[in-house]
């Protein structure tokens, strides 16, 4: 089991900047890839961004190209999402998963573990 936490949620104004952290525990972080996803008010959930284990290599949505970084740091258990130049569009619940996999994914399905949730308000 990996348990994973969300945090630096929050209100943000347009074109602001914010980072989300997501604390994993139980296993051994550098054994999954991680991703985080959001889901906006009566939408589905969508893709933001991917990164491998080790080497750390990235795959983003179309909307967080050129606006937002995944990175992670496995000697912390973390994974951050570093988000730039925020647009109304970009509230919604952001979410970290875990995936017991080598290449990232971008679909919802190929992940194993969770975290709650993290709020984010981009307001104009």
């Amino acid at each position: 089991q990996v348990q994973l936490v969300e945090s630096g949620g929050g209100l943000v104004q347009v074109g602001g900047s914010l980072r989300l952290s997501c604390a994993a525990s139980g296993r051994t972080f550098s054994n999954y890839v991680a991703g985080w996803f959001r889901q906006a008010p009566g939408k589905e959930r969508e893709f933001v961004a991917t990164i491998t284990r080790i080497v750390g290599n990235t795959y983003y949505a179309d909307h967080a190209k050129g606006r937002f970084t995944i990175s992670r740091d496995n000697a912390k258990n973390t994974v951050y999402l570093q988000m730039t130049n925020r647009k109304p569009e970009d509230t919604a619940v952001y979410s970290c998963a875990a995936a017991r996999r080598i290449v990232g994914s971008s679909r919802s399905d190929d992940y194993d573990y969770w975290g709650q949730g993290t709020q984010v308000t981009v307001s104009p």
